[in-house]
């Protein structure tokens, strides 16, 4: 009896634990600015915010007007927005007022990119991580905000902006407009509503490191990928998806990016991925390891 109470012990303690680490995500985010060089600290506003509205922009990022004299601050126009959103999204969807602003931490190696979201209907977490990986961004924090509920696709734009003025690294042309591409693509599947967002993360994030690993460069091979993907969640892609896919994923293939630097920088989207043969590493993370425990654990008390 004894042993099983230690067991439970156990099993609880194993417990607390998982459900202590998104808390301590959370915190983490939250000192992120507090514990950044300003140096490293890139701020880009909507241009067209009014000051009010940038108030409220700055407190939902963490930010007070004093700190501004220490960080880089750069601003995204309406003209920006027209000019690469203009083939993916209807001039009535941009608007004509730049709102999305976007702030970008520059961390170490290994720390992988890490996204949060205030007052962005459009576009997920998960939706900015893969599409800053397609443009070749690593290691970085990133906080998108609205002063009110917007679209927020914008804001991928002033993160890639600042991520090269803080880093001194180019992104190219074709990288930011495929990045922007995806961005938009993920963020219509999952607003049509027949599948959800993560889903259409997982999705993304499955055919893109598919394309890469293997070098998937004609439709059939990439349209299999699809299949595959689409089978093992669960979910229907349409034929029209199938193809608006097909098309970013041969952009995606062009620009020779690492599929071992994609894992690394999203490591909690590819951990979901492991049982749909992206990850073919032999050790287990710390989730899966607690799983097993459990499953052990039961195996023992009740076989």
């Amino acid at each position: 009896m004894r042993k099983m109470y230690k067991g439970i012990s156990a099993v609880l303690m194993a417990v607390v634990i998982v459900c202590s680490l998104p808390a301590a995500g959370l915190t983490a985010r939250a000192d992120a600015l507090s514990d950044a060089a300003p140096e490293d600290v890139y701020v880009s506003f909507g241009a067209d915010l009014k000051d009010d509205e940038k108030d409220k922009v700055m407190d939902l990022m963490g930010i007070d007007e004093d700190d501004l004299s220490d960080y880089t601050v750069g601003e995204i126009t309406n003209d920006d927005e027209h000019e690469y959103l203009g083939d993916y999204l209807d001039d009535s969807v941009i608007g004509s007022r730049a709102l999305s602003s976007v702030v970008v931490i520059v961390g170490q190696e290994g720390d992988g990119i890490d996204v949060e979201t205030k007052n962005i209907s459009y576009c997920t977490p998960g939706m900015y991580t893969n599409a800053l990986i397609t443009a070749g961004i690593k290691d970085a924090e990133v906080i998108v905000a609205g002063p009110f509920e917007i679209t927020g696709t914008a804001a991928l734009v002033g993160a890639m902006r600042a991520y090269s003025a803080l880093t001194g690294e180019t992104i190219s042309s074709a990288s930011m407009d495929t990045a922007v591409n995806e961005l938009v693509v993920t963020s219509q599947m999952a607003q049509e509503g027949n599948i959800n967002a993560e889903d259409v993360e997982q999705l993304m994030a499955f055919v893109k490191a598919k394309v890469v690993e293997e070098n998937l460069d004609n439709e059939e091979a990439i349209g299999k990928a699809i299949d595959q993907g689409a089978s093992e969640l669960g979910i229907s892609v349409s034929d029209d998806e199938k193809a608006t896919i097909i098309s970013l994923m041969k952009k995606i293939n062009a620009l020779d990016l690492d599929v071992d630097s994609m894992k690394e920088q999203a490591k909690d989207l590819f951990n979901k991925l492991e049982d749909m043969g992206i990850d073919k590493e032999q050790a287990k993370n710390f989730f899966q390891k607690i799983v097993d425990a459990l499953t052990e654990f039961f195996e023992k008390l009740f076989g």
